[in-house]
């Protein structure tokens, strides 16, 4: 696992919410939500955070196009809609053993009569990372 956001990350991710703010009103909305996710994730116990971190860079990669904002105190991203498409609950909020990928409605997962819209998340690894990816990117076509 990795020791979280680099220092270069961090830098970026302020260096865009500045860019956002600058946008006018509408931009600083989306920059308050940006920093809102990242205050959550800096909030976490120290495993939770790195997954959490890890999960939003792969989100933000995948699928530029969803929004960070907080969803009952949790790291989601919304589409255009303002629809959650997909969320990240770490395993301290409500003392599980795992932390939680979840989509909601919203998300294109639909595989005939039943299909799985949340997951359990423990360690991340190459291939957590491309499970997500896919299922991002599935999530938001």
């Amino acid at each position: 696992m990795s020791d979280g956001f680099s220092a270069e990350e961090r830098a970026a991710m302020k260096e865009r919410a500045a860019e956002l703010r600058a946008e006018g009103k509408k931009g600083a909305k989306k920059a308050d939500d940006l920093q809102a996710v990242l205050d959550r994730i800096a909030q976490m116990a120290p495993e939770d955070r790195e997954l959490a971190e890890r999960v939003h860079m792969t989100i933000t990669s995948a699928a530029p196009e969803l929004a960070p904002k907080t969803w009952y105190g949790m790291p989601a991203y919304a589409n255009a809609a303002g629809k959650i498409v997909v969320f990240f609950q770490d395993a301290g909020k409500f003392k599980y053993r795992y932390s939680t990928l979840g989509f909601q409605e919203a998300a294109n997962l639909d595989d005939g009569d039943m299909w799985p819209a949340s997951f359990a998340l423990v360690k991340w690894s190459p291939e957590v990372e491309k499970k997500i990816t896919e299922l991002v990117r599935a999530a938001v076509s």
